[in-house]
């Protein structure tokens, strides 16, 4: 089986892995959109996660076929197809339309995970328990059958890819070495498949450049790096620049599009339709979760009387009033919002905040599966000398800090010629 995909070309689906693909559970990621609230802004925006899913596996394939090639073997086969399968899944338990929509789940006690995955049960459930449940405890789980007798795939091996944590460690270790960390790598890290895909689509389909970088000089430096029997990703020294400049496009699709002002204006809209209805919520059954979807969700808002559900159907937004970048302006935003508080003024505050990378700054402790820099000498074969990645860009210390973007929105139009007064007053500083 073969799909055609506007960003890689031709993908190549496994025989194995098609009743995975067509069963209803993966199949309800293409009534999910992959950018929530962003086709408001970009029109084009409408890619689903049921694509993205897709482009995901496929790139993991170029990564492990660079990292392998030349070595085939019954184990490797199975490490393949279990990071194609983690890839393609990472994203099946996502909620409608946003992020959002995780602040109407159940507690995770109430989807009963299987006791290898219950952990800190007593907290609000977010996707990625979704995610787990649908894999090992649904069922999709039946759809593993093909992958299970032809490669000896586990769902359980599948979800502890994304968890990034196993209780496994022989099934993903082959000649003494653990790759357990390499793959969740691969599936979630500064370097993972997602954000080498989404970067790209999303680009694509906004129509901005952005998130555009070389894809290909990347996956042909990565290296499998060897310590104390474990492996991990590794990076060759030359494409250092490469990685930097795709650092940067993240942060300025972060800044350019992901946080673009009614995007983020509209989720907390939803944020507040939520808080101030009880028409929605998010069932604890999975196979109840496989009716909610974008439409489903849209349906619920556009059957609403709900004042923040009609004005999201209309994409009538608050009028942005002010917006901050970095700590410029901060005194004017506090004073804002105090003179709102003390009016009883109604507003929104959006505060999107941008960090250059989650997994390494000046102050975070290091990971357990830190990505790594190789150096190499072409005048001694087999040489290498190998630190972390924070230790060879200086992106990670420019970039340690935040980039906040904050903004007030409120129905200006609506206030007193003397608040409207007040309020110019305060922005002008």
């Amino acid at each position: 089986m073969e799909i055609r995909d506007p960003v890689h070309g031709s993908i190549a689906i496994n025989d194995a892995e098609i009743p995975i693909l067509e069963h209803a559970f993966f199949q309800r990621l293409r009534r999910i959109k992959q950018l929530g609230f962003s086709e408001y802004v970009f029109p084009g925006a409408t890619h689903t996660r049921y694509i993205h899913s897709i482009g995901v596996m496929h790139v993991s394939t170029m990564v492990f076929n660079n990292l392998f090639q030349g070595q085939d073997s019954a184990d490797l086969r199975r490490l393949k197809e279990t990071l194609r399968l983690g890839c393609l899944l990472h994203d099946i338990g996502h909620a409608p339309l946003s992020h959002s929509t995780e602040s109407v789940m159940p507690q995770v006690s109430e989807l009963k995970l299987p006791s290898r995955f219950a952990i800190n049960e007593n907290r609000q459930a977010s996707h990625e328990d979704y995610t787990i449940k649908s894999i090992v405890d649904s069922s999709f789980t039946e759809s593993f059958k093909k992958v299970r007798s032809q490669y000896g795939i586990t769902p359980e091996a599948v979800a502890e890819l994304v968890t990034g944590d196993t209780k496994d460690s022989g099934y993903f270790t082959v000649n003494g070495v653990n790759y357990f960390p390499l793959l969740h790598q691969l599936v979630s890290s500064e370097m993972d498949c997602d954000r080498m895909d989404y970067l790209l689509r999303d680009s694509y389909f906004c129509g901005v450049s952005y998130g555009k970088f070389d894809l290909d000089w990347i996956v042909d430096n990565l290296k499998v790096c060897h310590e104390n029997n474990h492996a991990f990703i590794g990076i060759t020294e030359r494409a250092i620049s490469t990685f930097d400049d795709f650092l940067l496009s993240r942060f300025h699709m972060f800044m350019m599009v992901y946080f673009h002002y009614r995007a983020v204006c509209l989720e907390q809209m939803l944020m507040r339709y939520f808080k101030s209805s009880t028409e929605y919520s998010i069932p604890a059954g999975i196979e109840d979760y496989l009716d909610h979807d974008d439409p489903f969700l849209y349906k619920v808002l556009r059957n609403s009387n709900n004042e923040w559900a009609k004005r999201i159907v209309n994409n009538d937004i608050p009028k942005k009033i002010l917006e901050t970048f970095g700590d410029n302006y901060i005194d004017q935003m506090n004073d804002l919002k105090a003179y709102f508080d003390n009016e009883k003024i109604d507003y929104i505050f959006c505060s999107s905040t941008g960090r250059l990378s989650k997994y390494y700054n000046e102050t975070s402790p290091q990971q357990k599966h830190p990505m790594k820099v190789i150096r190499e000498s072409s005048l001694s074969k087999g040489y290498q000398s190998i630190k972390n990645i924070q230790e060879a860009t200086d992106l990670f210390t420019k970039y340690s800090e935040s980039h906040a973007v904050n903004r007030i929105h409120c129905d200006f139009d609506l206030l007193s010629k003397s608040q409207q007064s007040e309020v110019m007053k305060i922005i002008q500083g």
